[in-house]
C-alpha cells in the first residue's frame, strides 16, 4: 500500500469530538505547532473545546446523530476551514470504519488506523477469529454470525452460564449483560440488542464464558507505517461497574514481571495480526492465572494519561507524528516503566440516587493545581452547562507517585479538594473508593463496586460542631465581602455597631431534619460562638474558595460555598450540605411525593414494558428510558394497577413529565 496516501504531514487538524478529549487533542497540536479546528453542536456553542480551539464550525443540532456523528457535516466542515486531518477522540466515530474511509475518500488524513484495521480489529466477534488464528488465548464463547435467539441460546448452553451477551461493535459497557441462567437469557438479548442499536448502530451480539472474580488488563500498543510496533506496558481497570471503568491504573498491580511481558508479547501478536498502524489497545480479562483476549480498541482510550505517566510518552503525539509518516521515535526496549499512576473519572451523576446523571449550569469549578504529580484532563469549566445529550464524564485526576500507595494518596488528596458545585458528581464516591482498605490491597474484581455500594454510597456524617462554626464564619465572610464590595459602609466589620456586644443567632438544617442552633457573639472584645452549654473563641482569615477557621486555638480550612441560604461545606470531616433557616420566616417546602412516575432526565422512551389495566408487584418495570446513552427503568412505586401510560416509544420527554399513573387502590 502507498502509504502516503494515508499518511502525511500537515499543519491544520479537525477535532471530531468534545469535551476533555478535544481539549486534550487541542493542547497536544497546538504545542506541536499545527492549527487547530473544534466543531460544536447547539448546546456546545459555548463549550471549553470550542473557546481552545483556533477555529470553530457549528455541525447542527444538540443530538449527537445530527452532530457529532453526522460524517458529511463533519467531512464538510473539514472542507470549509481547510482542516487537511482528523482526530476523532475516542466515543463517537473514532472506531467508525465509514467515517475513516470517508476521510480518506475526501483527502483528508485520518489520525488512527485504517479503515480495513478497523474492520477486522473493530469488532468483537471479528478480532476474536483473527486471534484464534493468531494463537491469542481467547475467552470461550460465540462470535458467529448468525444471530436469531436460537443460535444464541443454543451457544449458552454450550458455553455454560453464566456468560456474557455484548455488543460485537461499540464499547463503554453499552449492549452488555451478565446472565446467569437460561430463563434470563431471552429479555437479556432483546435490551442488549435494542441498547446496541442506539449506541452503535449495530446490534450483533457475541456470548462469552463469564470469568468469576476477572481482572480488567489492557495494553497500549502502537504501530506506525514503517512496520514498527510497540507495546507502552498495561493498564488494569478492575474497578468498574455496570463495566463502565472508574477507576484505571497503570502498571497492573496483579501481574509480576514475567506475566507483564506475556501480556505485553501477547498484545503485540494481536497488533500484528493486522499490521495495525496508530494507538490502539488490546483488552484481556484475567482469573488470576491466566489473560484472555476479549477486544481491541482501535483508537485512543480514555485512560491513556496513566500510560503517559509511567512512560514519559505523550500518546497523542506520537498519533500525530504516526499520522506524518514518521518512524516512532523508540524502540521496545527503550521504553521503561517509572513509578505508578492512578486516574478516576469524575462525572456529573449522583451516586446515591442509582448513578442517575445530573444536568445543569456548573456553578462553582474549584480543582487543585497540576502539581506534586496531579495531572487534571477536563472538559469543563466554571459556568458551563452539562446538557443531557452526551457522556456526563467532566474530567479525569490522574495521580503519579513512585509507588502504588503514594499515587493513591495524592489522587485521593486532589479529590478531597475538589469542589464542584451546581451539579451532582461522583467526587465523594471516588474518594470513598480510593480510601476503601481492599483497594489498597488490590484484594478486588470487577464485581467490587456494586457489592459495597452501599459503603460507598453511605450518606455524609451529621454536621458536627466544627460545621455549625463553619457555617456562621461563611455566612459572615460573605456578608464581609459584600459590604467592602459597596460604597463606604460601617458594615465593613461584620456586626458593626457603636458600641457594646450584641448576639445574632442562627439556625441550620440538613434536609427535613431538625434545626440546630447556634449563637454569634460579637462586637467590642473578642467574637464567640455558643453551641449548647459551649462558647467558643473563633476567627476566620478569608482565602480563595474559603476560610481559615480558628476554634479555640485550633486552625482549621474550611471551603464553602453559598447560595442564597443554601451552603455547601467541605471541612476535615467531609462534605456538607447545610440549609439556613431563614431569620425572618417565610420558609416554603416543596414536598413530591415518591409515587410520582416521571422522567427524572430529558430523556427518550426506548421500551414500554406494562400494559394500561395491568395489576402490578411494588417494583415492576413500567417504561425504560435511554438517558444520556444509559437506559433506565422506571418501576411501580408500590403495587396496584396501570391507570395510564402517557408516552409512547420514540417521545423524548423532559424532565419532570409524568410518564404513567398506577393506581394503588386498583380501581
Amino acid at each position: 500500500m502507498d502509504h502516503s496516501k494515508l499518511y502525511r504531514r500537515f499543519r491544520t487538524l479537525l477535532i471530531a469530538n468534545r469535551g476533555e478529549i478535544a481539549c486534550r487533542v487541542i493542547r497536544t497540536a497546538r504545542a506541536m505547532g499545527l492549527r487547530t479546528v473544534a466543531v460544536y453542536s447547539e448546546a456546545d456553542r459555548d463549550a471549553m473545546h470550542v473557546a481552545l480551539a483556533d477555529e470553530a464550525l457549528l455541525l447542527g443540532p444538540a443530538r449527537a446523530r445530527d452532530s457529532y456523528l453526522n460524517v458529511e457535516r463533519l467531512i464538510d466542515a473539514a472542507r470549509k476551514t481547510g482542516a487537511e486531518a482528523v482526530h476523532p477522540g475516542y466515543g463517537f466515530l473514532s472506531e467508525n470504519a465509514e467515517f475513516a474511509r470517508a476521510c480518506f475518500d475526501a483527502g483528508l488524513v485520518f489520525v488512527g488506523p485504517t479503515a480495513g484495521m478497523m474492520t477486522a480489529m473493530g469488532s468483537k466477534s471479528g478480532s476474536k477469529e483473527l486471534m484464534e488464528k493468531a494463537g491469542v488465548p481467547l475467552v470461550p464463547g460465540y462470535h458467529g454470525e448468525a444471530q436469531d435467539e436460537a443460535t444464541l441460546s443454543k451457544a449458552a448452553d454450550k458455553i455454560g452460564f453464566p456468560i456474557l451477551v455484548k455488543a460485537s461493535a461499540g464499547g463503554g459497557g453499552r449492549g452488555m449483560r451478565i446472565v446467569r441462567s437460561a430463563d434470563e437469557l431471552s429479555p437479556a438479548i432483546v435490551s442488549a440488542k435494542r441498547e446496541a442499536k442506539a449506541a452503535f448502530g449495530d446490534d450483533r451480539m457475541l456470548i462469552e464464558k463469564y470469568v468469576d472474580n476477572p481482572r480488567h488488563i489492557e495494553v497500549q500498543i502502537i504501530g506506525d507505517s514503517h512496520g514498527n510496533l510497540l507495546s507502552l506496558f498495561e493498564r488494569e481497570c478492575t474497578l468498574q461497574r455496570r463495566h463502565q471503568k472508574v477507576i484505571e491504573e497503570a502498571p497492573s498491580p496483579t501481574l509480576n514481571p514475567a506475566q507483564r511481558e506475556a501480556v505485553c508479547a501477547a498484545a503485540r501478536k494481536a497488533a500484528g495480526a493486522v499490521n495495525y498502524v496508530g494507538a490502539g489497545t488490546i483488552e484481556f480479562v484475567s482469573d488470576g492465572k491466566d489473560v484472555f483476549f476479549i477486544e481491541m480498541n482501535t483508537r485512543l482510550q480514555v485512560e491513556h494519561p496513566v500510560t503517559e505517566l509511567i512512560t514519559g510518552i505523550d500518546l497523542v503525539e506520537w498519533q500525530l507524528r504516526v499520522a506524518f509518516g514518521e518512524a516512532l521515535p523508540l524502540k521496545q526496549d527503550e521504553i521503561k516503566l517509572n513509578g505508578h499512576a492512578v486516574e478516576a473519572r469524575v462525572y456529573a451523576e449522583n451516586p446515591t440516587k442509582n448513578f442517575m446523571p445530573s444536568v445543569g449550569r456548573i456553578s462553582t469549578w474549584r480543582l487543585p493545581a497540576e502539581t506534586g504529580g496531579l495531572r487534571i484532563d477536563a472538559g469543563y469549566r466554571e459556568g458551563d452547562t452539562v446538557s443531557p445529550y452526551y457522556d456526563a464524564m467532566l474530567a479525569k485526576m490522574i495521580a503519579w507517585a513512585p509507588t502504588r500507595d503514594v499515587a493513591i494518596e495524592r489522587l485521593n488528596r486532589g479529590l478531597e479538594e475538589s469542589d464542584v458545585r451546581g451539579i451532582v458528581t461522583n467526587i465523594p464516591f471516588l474518594s470513598a473508593l480510593m480510601t476503601h482498605p481492599k483497594v489498597r490491597t488490590n484484594a478486588i474484581d470487577t464485581g467490587f463496586i456494586e457489592r459495597e455500594l452501599a459503603v460507598l454510597t453511605q450518606a455524609a456524617p451529621a454536621p458536627a460542631e466544627l460545621e455549625l462554626c463553619a457555617a456562621v464564619a461563611a455566612i459572615v465572610n460573605d456578608e464581609r465581602q459584600a459590604a467592602q464590595e459597596g460604597a463606604n459602609s460601617p458594615w465593613q466589620t461584620f456586626g458593626w455597631q457603636p458600641v457594646g456586644r450584641r448576639q445574632r443567632s442562627f439556625a441550620f438544617r440538613v434536609g427535613h431534619g431538625p434545626e440546630q442552633k447556634i449563637v454569634l457573639n460579637y462586637g467590642s472584645g473578642p467574637s464567640t460562638l455558643v453551641i449548647g452549654e459551649r462558647e467558643l473563641a473563633f476567627a476566620t482569615v478569608a482565602k480563595d474558595g474559603g476560610f481559615d477557621l480558628t476554634l479555640d486555638g485550633v486552625k482549621s480550612s474550611v471551603a464553602a460555598v453559598i447560595a442564597g441560604h443554601e451552603l455547601y461545606l467541605r471541612t476535615r470531616n467531609g462534605r456538607f450540605d447545610l440549609h439556613w433557616v431563614d431569620p425572618f420566616g417565610g420558609e416554603s417546602e416543596e414536598h413530591i411525593g415518591e409515587d410520582k412516575i416521571a422522567a427524572p432526565l430529558p430523556g427518550t422512551v426506548v421500551a414500554v414494558l406494562a400494559e394500561e389495566g395491568a395489576k402490578l408487584e411494588k417494583g415492576a418495570p413500567i417504561l425504560t428510558l435511554e438517558v444520556m446513552k444509559m437506559e433506565q427503568t422506571l418501576r411501580a412505586p408500590y403495587a396496584g394497577v396501570l391507570k395510564s401510560i402517557k408516552c409512547k416509544v420514540g417521545d423524548i420527554v423532559q424532565e419532570g413529565v409524568e410518564l404513567a399513573v398506577v393506581d394503588p387502590a386498583g380501581e
